[in-house]
């Protein structure tokens, strides 16, 4: 029997014809709820839907084999099942038909005139009424089958790998004719692209491509550029690195799953006849629907709606999802297409961010996410749930809770929400509280979570080495840190900002309305103007502010706040835990508790706090006053030039000391490099002079501008003019120049898009801490040089000795200016002391 010649329904075959047919005849069962009997010598086994058999659905239950395997083994499956032991047949992980024993009441004869309007034992009935048309018989699905929906969840069904958006949607449901609706250049097409490669390149399933529009070479290079985040106006030129390169020969080698049809003339109907012919299905992209009406492409202009009526069909006759875009957001015309579900993308306020409103059929709007689009590299990020609505539903709610405790909720999302599994049942719990007190304002609630947050971050699980995993585990750590005390001190008294040391205030005043105003005459210390001025009479023209519309391309998406380096660094010797500390003010906190090793000899621990780390910073910061441009791989570091650079993460041999890239060297990407600022390269290069290290790592790419490290002189000499003034005075004055002081700095790169600043610098923000942060640890290493023994180094400010009684390393200069230090001796066994205890 030819592979064109399909069995009729309820026909015998012997066990060679049906491994021949194997695929049709599964097909058939699917479609049209037809049984075949099987024949091999004296054994004889029937072919149902799933609907014959619906414990068939139930994962484990029976043995079953991917429908290529089973076609290899099929006589031995036909023995087995004609045993008694029923086998499932599955395309992938989705059963879709099942071998039975042959009873009286199941054979099929094979002369199916002779009994008009009988059952089979697939399910499939004949009405009294329709039996002599000829007809194939109507599929019918009980209950049962219906919930198992529910039981099994969407888990199996595609995803697009983006936490909030699967968490929205609930996945790509199978059956179901999905469609993307966004306005040209919103990247509707990316989130087409981003289902492919999860389903292709992650899950190892089938992806049918139906490209309208871009042909192979457009997806093949913006897959390449989403897997390795190299620009795509560069890959189109054909200009590819190393790394691209491997990646793209991996991509050819592992992706005989995705398979794209850019023909010329295609249409919907041209989708629906490739897709059957398949094996193993799991997802069709139709990329795009042209609204505009093209002669050349019949999937455009008033075409539109019947091809929709195609593609749905497909969905369901397949049952596999069929995920569509159209380069439309007009409602007239996603009527008229009649989707199963819409995902409709509008920019939003914030250029870093799009939503995305689900919305069903029947039901309307059932969700919504936000997606952070990164159109340089082709791709989307996940951005996170929607935010919380006020009361009076009109206007987004204020942020509730402090920085940190959103983004432990942010990072926490893809676990929350069921896209990743791996956390402990009561973790995943608490964390989802966080994020349901964040989105529903509630203040009380979120109070009482702290003592439990406060005791997973202090003893995290153990997390997968994904990024996932990454984000989630350093979230963990920064709500442990010292910071976190502070910020959520003042996130609970609603106070606003909160003082008690320069670089303390640094971390944890928040921004508010109004901030970026320049302060009366009469202030204490008018730091933004002073920081404004500064800027303004530098002869090298800067740039304090870059454009809404470039933010989104360029290095702009490379900066992050790990770039600051700060060490969170014990000694290897030394145990450090997290133990309850009650404040004067009755604010129950963590601190660390450090057992120090009796190796280590005689001697306390001295704590030395180094005053104004981030405005002394300011005295000479390596920073780029103008744009930055894409000055690519670099053979040596140019000491003209100020920037970001991507490099290998250097080898450092020494225990005594933490590595002197900080926590840079936390979020590597996948080829081990990491993205650094000026300081950070000029610190390697002055230990690799010195011999500490042994070679500069290699740049493998840099977006730089002309150096300049006075731009920021003035506002620090400002700065310590007025400290010498007000530390002696202290009291309020004091105060309130470390908070305008703080201020000012924070306004370099606010965080918040709705935050008006008169600068918009992540560059030279990430410059002068991470310029905070060298300074810091090379201080320590001067100190360790000289024969002291270091146990901790933190932040940009805090380094712990093992000394004697009041004996401060002689390295340091003690005092209350700039560039000198405090000193405080704590026993062996005692907490160590932060920010304001």
């Amino acid at each position: 029997m030819s592979q064109s010649q399909k069995p009729p329904a309820g026909t015998a075959m012997t066990a060679t014809e049906a491994r021949t047919e194997l695929f049709a005849l599964v097909k058939r069962a699917e479609e049209d709820g037809v049984s075949t009997l099987i024949n091999k010598r004296d054994d004889r086994a029937l072919l149902v839907p799933l609907a014959g058999f619906p414990a068939a659905r139930q994962p484990g239950a029976f043995p079953s084999h991917v429908l290529s395997a089973a076609q290899k083994e099929f006589g031995d499956l036909i023995t087995r099942a004609a045993r008694g032991e029923p086998q499932v047949l599955r395309r992938n992980t989705t059963p879709v038909a099942v071998l039975l024993p042959v009873t009286d009441s199941s054979a099929v004869s094979s002369d199916t005139a002779a009994h008009p309007g009988a059952a089979s034992a697939g399910g499939a009935v004949n009405s009294p009424h329709t039996q002599d048309r000829g007809t194939t018989p109507r599929r019918l699905t009980t209950l049962g089958d219906a919930m198992s929906v529910l039981t099994s969840g969407p888990a199996g069904g595609p995803t697009f790998g983006l936490a909030g958006l699967d968490a929205a949607t609930g996945g790509l449901q199978p059956g179901r004719l999905t469609l993307v609706a966004a306005a040209p250049n919103v990247g509707g097409s990316l989130l087409g692209l981003a289902a492919a490669r999860q389903s292709a390149l992650v899950d190892r399933r089938t992806v049918l491509y139906a490209a309208s529009g871009p042909n192979r070479d457009d997806i093949f290079r913006r897959i390449v550029s989403a897997e390795t985040g190299g620009d795509y106006p560069r890959l189109k030129q054909g200009r590819l690195t190393e790394h691209e390169q491997q990646v793209a020969h991996q991509l050819v080698q592992a992706g005989d799953l995705l398979m794209i049809d850019d023909g010329s003339d295609l249409t919907a109907e041209d989708i629906a006849e490739t897709a059957p012919h398949m094996e193993g299905l799991a997802l069709v992209v139709v990329d795009r629907l042209q609204a505009a009406r093209s002669a050349r492409l019949p999937l455009s202009g008033d075409r539109l709606p019947d091809a929709s009526q195609v593609l749905a069909s497909l969905a369901r006759t397949l049952h596999v999802p069929v995920l569509a875009i159209v380069d439309s957001d007009d409602l007239t015309l996603l009527g008229l297409l009649d989707a199963d579900v819409t995902l409709m993308l509008t920019p939003t306020d914030d250029p870093a961010k799009v939503q995305v409103t689900v919305a069903e059929r029947d039901f309307g709007a059932i969700g919504s996410a936000y997606l952070s689009p990164d159109l340089l590299h082709a791709r989307f990020l996940d951005a996170g749930g929607a935010p919380a609505v006020s009361a009076a539903g009109d206007q987004p709610a204020g942020p509730l809770g402090s920085a940190v405790e959103r983004e432990l909720a942010e990072a926490a999302l893809a676990y929350t929400s069921g896209a990743r599994q791996g956390l402990p049942a009561a973790v995943t719990h608490v964390l989802a509280a966080l994020r349901t007190a964040l989105t529903n304002g509630a203040q009380d609630v979120l109070d009482k979570l702290g003592p439990s947050l406060a005791e997973i971050a202090a003893a995290p699980p153990q997390l997968p080495d994904t990024d996932e995993g990454r984000r989630l585990a350093a979230a963990l750590n920064a709500y442990d840190s010292a910071e976190l005390a502070g910020s959520a001190e003042q996130s609970a008294a609603g106070s606003g900002h909160v003082a008690d040391d320069e670089d303390d205030t640094e971390r944890e005043v928040e921004l508010q309305p109004g901030d970026e105003e320049d302060e009366p005459e009469t202030a204490i210390f008018p730091a933004l103007k002073i920081l404004k001025d500064a800027v303004g009479r530098s002869k090298m023209h800067p740039i304090p502010v870059i454009g809404t519309e470039a933010r989104e391309s360029g290095p702009w998406p490379l900066i992050s706040e790990h770039m600051d380096g700060e060490p969170h660094w014990v000694h290897p010797d030394v145990t450090s835990t997290r133990v309850p500390f009650n404040r004067e003010n009755g604010k129950r906190v963590r601190r660390d508790q450090l057992d120090v090793p009796d190796s280590f000899g005689a001697g306390v621990m001295c704590l030395i706090d180094r005053n104004g780390s981030y405005p002394s910073a300011c005295s000479a910061v390596p920073l780029a006053p103008n744009k930055l441009l894409h000055t690519g791989p670099l053979a040596a570091f140019d000491k003209a030039g100020a920037g970001i650079y991507l490099i290998d993460i250097p080898q450092w041999p020494r225990a005594d000391m933490p590595h002197p890239l900080g926590r840079i060297i936390d979020r590597p990407d996948e080829q081990g490099r990491v993205w650094v600022t000026t300081p950070h390269i000029k610190q390697l290069a002055r230990l690799v002079r010195e011999e500490h290290l042994a070679a500069m790592p290699t740049i493998h790419d840099s977006w730089t501008g002309k150096a300049n490290e006075s731009l920021f002189k003035p506002f620090y000499e400002a700065t310590r003019k007025a400290r010498t003034e007000l530390v002696e005075a202290g009291g309020e004055p004091y105060k309130e120049y470390k908070t305008r002081l703080s201020i000012a700095l924070r306004l370099l790169w606010p965080k918040r898009q709705e935050q008006r600043s008169p600068f918009w610098r992540p560059d030279w923000r990430m410059s002068m801490v991470a310029e905070a942060s060298v300074r810091h640890w090379m201080a320590a290493f001067k100190a360790v040089q000289a024969g002291h023994t270091l146990i901790a180094l933190r932040n940009v400010d805090a380094a712990l000795f093992w000394a004697p009684e009041n004996t401060p390393p002689a390295t340091y200069r003690i005092g209350t200016g700039f560039g000198e230090v405090k000193a405080k001796f704590i026993q062996a066994g005692e907490m160590i002391p932060e920010g304001g205890d």
